[in-house]
């Protein structure tokens, strides 16, 4: 008789009533915060790939039909496409420290990677992943076009008038930037939580 009550009072007593019930309810909150988060991640990735694709095709087809070629007009003299190499920053500034920009992307993303782990906010994910997105795709330039490994000259092509010439990653970084600022002024932080000064 003791051996039946134990087996099958098991399930119902674990322990005392008040862990009992207290566990339920613990099991319960925590399921939903762990694929919150694993989604706000693939948003975040997801955001950075369309950026980065973005970037990389619209190079690709500025250096097989733009290059060298006349610019193009889209909005009279005020919006215009042409192709040049910058080895600068973002809007052609400071082309003598190519290999420092190159650095500074790197620890971006690396940034980036890391913070992803406590993401629970899908505003963030968005700016963190077009922050991502933007700095992959001048990050692949520098790596990867001439004049080398890690100097390379980063494609832009968009020239507004009075204005610097820049690429799809330049605006996807600032985009991003702007979103952070916006946010972090609204007191959201990355994991979700609202705080005011």
């Amino acid at each position: 008789m003791a051996e039946a009550e134990r087996i099958i009072g098991t399930p119902d007593t674990p322990d005392a009533a008040g862990d009992g019930q207290e566990r339920p309810d613990a099991e319960q909150e925590q399921p939903p915060e762990r694929p919150r988060g694993k989604r706000r991640i693939a948003v975040l990735f997801a955001v950075a790939a369309f950026a980065y694709a973005l970037d990389l095709v619209s190079k690709m087809i500025v250096v097989a039909k733009l290059e060298h070629q006349e610019p193009i007009e889209i909005v009279g003299d005020w919006l215009r496409f042409v192709a040049i190499r910058n080895a600068g920053a973002a809007f052609g500034f400071g082309e003598a420290f190519t290999v420092i920009f190159t650095v500074i992307a790197a620890a971006v993303i690396v940034v980036i990677a890391r913070l992803a782990r406590k993401l629970h906010s899908l505003p963030w994910a968005i700016a963190l992943g077009m922050l991502l997105g933007g700095a992959l795709g001048n990050l692949t330039d520098r790596i990867f076009r001439a004049p080398g490994v890690f100097e390379g000259a980063v494609v832009d092509f968009i020239a507004p008038k009075h204005f610097a010439v820049f690429n799809l990653a330049d605006s996807a970084i600032v985009c991003g930037g702007i979103l952070i600022v916006i946010l972090s002024f609204r007191g959201l932080d990355p994991d979700g939580t609202v705080h005011k000064d």
